[in-house]
């Protein structure tokens, strides 16, 4: 037992070195003239006051607008079929595991200054849309990242409600408004609320759509961190923010698990039964609607996909050059600005690519330890409260903002022995911290599905330890590992908030040199963050598939 409690040390380790320091250097900060000025900084500073209003405002808006979208169609699929159902759930799973500078990329190629629809305005006479930069950018890029959400949270848990109590109602009289309002709402409240909440989470702690399509008058707790650090290098300031959102994000997380834990009460529940839409005004209105939302999650993504590929700009006589073109990818070799301090997105690729390698191999160090420990019976793994302890801990860098443990990296690994400033592996440590929590919970569900008969069996026949691993446990969780590293490297390939802050300006990740691609004007530049982004949308998309195929479904939480 003693031996398996020690496997504890390393994970532990690498959180209080990577995660609880960092994290303690910004509080240390933003305390730093003691908590009472800060506490009133924080209550009387007007600034701080708007920012956070904002974030609010803009995160409850993009839930219920997310709602609104996502309740009808999580109906629909929940209690119908219909030709082309299992295409739509596919695809309106795509935009979730994106990263969410490629969505912003991708509205930019459909809406953008650039994009399809002004193309096709311009070409009429019409005045262009002013998509980018606004309100409405920021609404609907949450709405499409986040509508799967609604869809598997609440429309799975509807499926499965009894119909015996919507039978009661209507055999009474109940309307169909009734009934919803009276009978499936009450019902469906613990999963809509918490599908509601994690919706809220990610639109609070939204960075890369925000930074993108927001612009600079729209700025929330993240992108305000972001511009203290990099614009004006006013780390109190951003310190100060980022405990104000960790404290945000840290109750809103607590509620959340509260509710997920009451989505896994025991409910008088059934197997889908699903039925064809039969009423002819039923059958038309749902397609009309089922249309529109595929088309809404597939527009932006084809139309990023085919901007890489073609060219829309005009020669210096103002001709246009328009036609099927490979150029932006051709160009993906090459450096716009050619300095010291920019790069090729070629150079960002290999970059991200091993980032992602060194992320995988740190991830995979820390979180198999840690799940083998976790897996182990009660009575062989150590003291129960330890094990709830370390479970808990591995599971806070999920509720924690990805920019403010990149704030916390650049406060506190500035001293030696933990300069790493210039260290290749600032990035890859940051990547394994946001990874940790889908590793483990990948690997520990499959390490507890083998029985100890196996195991004890082996080694009465005579198998070392050794052998018992490497027979036994090997091939039975082998899929699960490689579902981890896929984990952890579609993570570590898509992340922009840590990224962000800590790469260094040469050694961009591709999220990054996109977000600067974006930035800098010209066609050739935003031809190749188009490509760039097209690139990446494959890697993550690809990564995610072989998750998909790889993965123990009976056994998984992810």
């Amino acid at each position: 037992m003693r031996k398996l409690t020690w496997l504890a040390l390393l994970p532990l380790a690498f959180l209080a070195l990577f995660y609880f320091y960092p994290l303690g250097s910004v509080l240390a900060l933003s305390l730093a003239e003691g908590w009472r000025p800060a506490l009133l900084q924080l209550l009387g500073d007007g600034a701080i006051h708007r920012v956070l209003g904002f974030t609010l405002w803009q995160a409850s808006l993009s839930t219920a607008l997310t709602l609104a979208l996502g309740l009808p169609a999580a109906y629909l699929l929940a209690h119908y079929t219909f030709p082309g159902k299992r295409w739509l759930r596919a695809v309106s799973s795509i935009p979730f595991v994106l990263p969410t500078l490629v969505v912003a990329a991708a509205f930019n190629a459909l809406l953008g200054p650039h994009g399809w629809v002004n193309q096709g305005l311009q070409a009429l006479g019409v005045a262009p849309l002013e998509f980018i930069n606004s309100f409405g950018a920021i609404l609907m890029a949450h709405v499409f990242y986040n509508t799967t959400i609604v869809l598997r949270m609440v429309g799975d848990f509807w499926a499965r409600l009894s119909p015996r109590s919507e039978q009661a109602a209507r055999s009474l009289g109940a309307s169909p408004w009734q009934l919803f309002t009276k009978v499936s709402l009450p019902m469906l409240a613990p999963a809509l609320a918490a599908a509601a909440l994690l919706v809220f989470i990610f639109n609070f702690t939204s960075f890369g759509v925000i930074l993108v399509l927001g612009g600079p008058r729209f700025a929330t707790l993240e992108t305000e961190i972001y511009y203290q650090t990099v614009a004006l290098f006013n780390l109190p300031a951003a310190a100060l923010l980022a405990l104000l959102q960790l404290l945000c994000t840290l109750a809103l997380t607590s509620v959340y698990t509260r509710l997920a834990a009451r989505l896994s009460r025991p409910l008088e529940s059934r197997a889908a039964r699903l039925r064809p839409l039969s009423a002819q005004p039923q059958r038309w209105l749902s397609a009309a609607f089922l249309a529109l939302l595929g088309l809404f999650f597939v527009a932006p993504l084809g139309g990023l996909a085919a901007r890489s590929l073609t060219r829309l700009d005009t020669d210096r006589r103002q001709a246009a050059q328009a036609g099927i073109t490979l150029d932006y990818y051709r160009a993906l070799g090459e450096d716009p600005r050619n300095n010291l301090f920019f790069a090729s997105p070629l150079r960002a690729i290999q970059t991200s690519l091993v980032y992602a390698g060194s992320t995988v191999v740190l991830a995979l160090l820390v979180g198999l330890p840690a799940s083998w420990l976790l897996a182990k019976p009660e009575q062989a793994r150590g003291p129960a409260r330890l094990m709830r302890w370390l479970d808990a801990l591995l599971m806070l860098p999920l509720g924690t903002s990805a920019l403010t443990l990149g704030l916390g990296f650049i406060v506190a690994l500035d001293t030696p022995p933990l300069d790493l400033r210039a260290s290749p592996l600032l990035v890859p440590l940051a990547h394994t911290l946001v990874a940790l929590p889908f590793v483990v919970r990948s690997l520990v569900p499959a390490l507890r599905s083998i029985r100890p008969r196996l195991r004890q069996a082996a080694a009465l026949l005579g198998a070392s330890p050794a052998e018992v691993v490497r027979r036994i446990d090997v091939p039975l969780v082998g899929r699960a590992l490689v579902a981890a590293a896929l984990f952890a490297f579609a993570i570590s390939v898509g992340e922009f908030g840590a990224s962000a802050l800590i790469a260094r300006p040469e050694y961009p990740t591709m999220p990054v040199l996109i977000y600067r691609l974006l930035a800098q004007p010209g066609a050739v530049t935003y031809g190749q963050a188009m490509a760039l982004s097209t690139l990446l949308m494959l890697f993550t998309g690809a990564g995610m598939l072989l998750i998909e195929r790889v993965r123990i479904a009976e056994v998984g939480e992810f």
